[in-house]
């Protein structure tokens, strides 16, 4: 099979080194995520102006013609930078819904603002009890008049707090697991009922709690058809899946470099602490499980258009992969560096923070591992 890339997506991906290496170095990027923002508007606006977040769009829909290959490349420098904006929740996440399911008028309204970076999305869809079943639902949206009444909790909505819209799950039918009776929407975060609490999160990044008070919806504020939204969910979310391996991957080939760049800088009884073969061995294997990692996730993207079965199981597949070599790679990095590896002032600390929340993104190793063997 062959794995190169076009001539243009070379230029996308060398563009965007460049953009993250100039203009998101450490220390720059450690005063955006300590500032009262968290992010960088300045740098979202860039990417617009760069074509960056129309890339995955197609042309009709106002985009570059682009797909999942192509926001697997972005995301994996993205990851080489650890950028904290917010491009899955609203290019990937928000973006497909809209592709796939959204009304004329809804990809009019929205899918300009998203490519031209004046409307920033969150993903609302994990709960407190869900245990990553996007169909285990106790938010519910009820029939009222012409539209719907929004109630419910959201935890943990990555990107909430730069959020202008969200994404919701919620039940409009149906027992709460059941997979029948589930439903997307497209929320304006300033709605009455709308109810935020921020924070920040252990990698740096921002999230929301988001309450929903009785939030009157109009009703083509429906993503898609009533009742039927589970496997738009999946498809979307698989979708992130990918994009997200792809942004680990760009972060353990970082945390690699930077180690073995410190073992041949570090030395004890008056030798590089790279010239012991045991730790050598560690790197070794830290490097096979990043290139392991990497196959993984072009086999899902690639995977992201087949049959239903076939694009679960890959998805699952580069999930438990990944995971387990980020959490792997993180610790080794972070020991090998010994004491400063845990230091703010050290970059390898938050690399290691970032490959270990992956895991419970969009479904950890033990869930994807059981998803993996059900498809079977």
């Amino acid at each position: 099979m062959d794995f190169n890339f076009t001539e243009e997506q070379d230029m996308v991906r060398d563009g965007l080194s460049r953009l993250v290496r100039e203009q998101y170095d450490w220390e720059t990027r450690r005063a955006a995520v300590a500032s009262a923002a968290g992010w960088r508007p300045e740098i979202w606006a860039q990417l617009a102006e760069l074509g960056i977040l129309g890339m995955p769009f197609s042309e009709a829909d106002g985009g570059f013609g682009g797909g999942a290959v192509d926001a697997m490349i972005v995301m994996q420098e993205f990851g080489k930078g650890l950028v904290v904006e917010p491009f899955v929740p609203t290019v990937v996440c928000a973006g497909g819904f809209l592709k796939y399911a959204g009304t004329a008028a809804q990809k009019e309204e929205h899918i300009g603002g998203i490519v031209d970076g004046s409307r920033v999305f969150a993903f609302a869809y994990a709960e407190p009890r869900g245990r990553y079943d996007y169909a285990n639902l106790v938010t519910t949206a009820k029939k009222a008049g012409g539209g719907y009444v929004l109630s419910g909790h959201k935890a943990v909505v990555i990107g909430a707090p730069w959020a202008s819209h969200l994404i919701v799950t919620a039940r409009t039918a149906g027992g709460q697991r059941d997979h029948d009776g589930v439903s997307v929407f497209v929320v304006d975060k300033s709605a009455k009922g709308v109810i935020t609490r921020d924070y920040e999160t252990v990698d740096g990044r921002r999230a929301s709690e988001v309450y929903f008070e009785n939030v009157a919806l109009p009703a083509d504020a429906l993503i898609g058809e009533e009742g039927a939204g589970l496997p738009l969910i999946e498809r979307v979310s698989d979708e992130a899946i990918a994009a997200q391996c792809a942004e680990a991957c760009g972060a353990m080939q970082v945390a690699h470099a930077m180690t073995v760049e410190y073992s041949r800088q570090r030395k004890q009884f008056g030798v590089p602490i790279g010239s012991f073969q045991v730790l050598q061995h560690r790197m070794v294997d830290m490097y096979t499980e990043y290139e392991q990692s990497v196959s993984l996730t072009y086999l899902a993207t690639l995977r992201l258009d087949a049959a239903e079965k076939e694009r679960k199981r890959a998805a699952s597949a580069a999930k438990v992969r990944v995971g387990q070599a980020a959490i792997k790679v993180g610790q080794e990095a972070v020991q090998i560096h010994g004491g400063n590896g845990v230091t703010d002032e050290y970059a390898i600390g938050h690399y290691f923070k970032r490959l270990t929340i992956f895991d419970s993104e969009f479904g950890n190793v033990d869930h994807h591992m059981k998803r993996h063997i059900a498809l079977a």
